[in-house]
């Protein structure tokens, strides 16, 4: 009782910055007055308000094609999980033939936003039992105003990933009973059928938790995620589609060619890594295509080097507590991003809340803006300058592209060495440090 009470006079010592429902209050409101402001609309075939350069305008056109009765999974191929594509398409069919771009965009934003404020109150929750409850409150505040998860709102669907993400996490921390255990499992199934890292929380369930609590967790992610794709591949064979239209969402990510990182700087790739056009969609063989050069690098030696780098900080781990697996996490989600043939700025609204979680200092909040400087340097500054290329960087903006890559990969090796440092510090049980 004592403690609670503390715990409440520290948070009201922050006045009214420790006020929650304030925090959200302002969270909402100022991303709706933003939207209501720059409305996403299309002018003569031009995108514009806050969904312009995004991938949004992609997506609706694909939706689009439920128009003529085509649908994914089983008239075209998706280069995602189910969730996302199910859900646009949804939407787009919902509204009936009035349907249109503003419209559409406008309730995905407000469907994203939901999602967002999940996170931000997981992260004052995950932050509050980490840190204590002042910590939680500021590391909620500080991913309040962090400008690229509200970006990725209007852009793509990276906010409802993380909140996938960190409710596997937020439970996996709570996992002392089978109940929480089952709930982080089905978190990471459901965040893994939007897109795959939710995945990566295995790594930190096999690490922290018991035989028995491993073979649970991994059964109910296969049970979720495996039942879904069974239903996918039923549905094609029942609607005599190629069933390669469903595995295109499993493997067309890993056949991309590099972009965007150390390996496409290596490749000799300066482009994005969009697929082709919407059409493209109908002809399975085009999620199979090489958009760029053939890696000089082959894709296992890139996965040999990051299981290297997991295996060894998976064995030197000395830190067994809440703090040390959300680290565990994080440094596993980084190494991930780095052995990828490519890089999405979207990616940040993942990384932005575990390096907060896991290093709350004020360095590990610089490099996240620094971070998202570098993202948004390389997208939309200088890649939205290659109109007259075709999308590829050339000439003066080569320079300025590869220095952006090398020093937002530095940043990132350089956090993983700061979450390694933290994972070797022993835990000290609090008898031990008061006697």
């Amino acid at each position: 009782m004592t403690r609670t009470t503390d715990n409440l006079q520290s948070v009201r010592g922050l006045g009214l910055l420790g006020d929650l429902r304030l925090l959200v209050i302002l969270f909402i409101s100022f991303r709706l007055m933003l939207v209501m402001v720059y409305q996403p609309l299309v002018i003569d075939d031009v995108e514009r308000g806050l969904s312009a350069q995004g991938d949004r305008l992609y997506h609706f056109e694909l939706a689009a094609l439920t128009d003529d009765g085509d649908w994914p999974f089983v008239d075209w191929w998706s280069e995602f999980p189910p969730v996302w594509y199910w859900l646009t398409t949804a939407v787009y069919q919902l509204q009936g033939e009035n349907v249109n771009y503003g419209a559409w965009t406008m309730t995905l934003g407000l469907l994203m936003l939901a999602f967002d404020v999940g996170n931000l109150l997981l992260m004052r929750a995950i932050g509050a039992r980490l840190y204590g409850p002042v910590t939680g409150m500021t590391l909620a505040w500080m991913y309040a105003v962090a400008l690229a998860p509200l970006v990725f709102l209007w852009w793509t669907f990276e906010n409802m990933v993380a909140i996938f993400l960190l409710l596997g996490l937020w439970w996996l921390l709570r996992a002392d009973d089978n109940r929480s255990l089952i709930q982080s499992a089905a978190a990471t199934a459901i965040g893994a059928l939007t897109k795959f890292t939710p995945l990566l929380l295995l790594g930190a369930v096999i690490r922290y938790r018991q035989p028995a609590q491993i073979a649970r967790y991994v059964v109910v992610v296969l049970l979720i995620f495996g039942g879904v794709y069974g239903l996918l591949y039923w549905n094609a064979a029942a609607n005599d589609a190629d069933s390669r239209m469903v595995t295109s969402s499993l493997t067309a990510q890993f056949g991309k060619a590099s972009y965007q990182t150390v390996w496409a700087l290596i490749d000799g790739n300066y482009t994005t890594g969009n697929f082709g056009t919407v059409e493209s969609h109908y002809d399975i063989d085009a999620a199979y295509e090489l958009y760029g050069e053939s890696p000089v690098i082959p894709g296992f030696v890139r996965l040999a080097l990051a299981g290297a780098a997991g295996v060894f900080v998976f064995l030197r781990t000395r830190r067994f507590d809440d703090q040390g697996m959300v680290a565990f996490v994080t440094i596993t989600l980084l190494i991930f991003f780095l052995q990828a043939q490519g890089w999405s700025p979207q990616w940040l609204a993942q990384i932005i809340p575990l390096v907060l979680l896991a290093l709350p200092t004020k360095n590990a909040v610089l490099l996240t803006v620094v971070l998202s400087m570098l993202a948004f340097t390389e997208y939309p500054v200088l890649l939205i300058r290659t109109g007259d290329t075709g999308g590829v960087i050339t000439g003066e903006l080569m320079a300025p592209f590869a220095a952006s890559i090398i020093a937002r990969t530095l940043i990132m090796v350089g956090l993983c060495v700061a979450l390694y440092h933290k994972l070797r510090q022993p835990v000290v049980p609090a008898d031990a440090a008061t006697g």
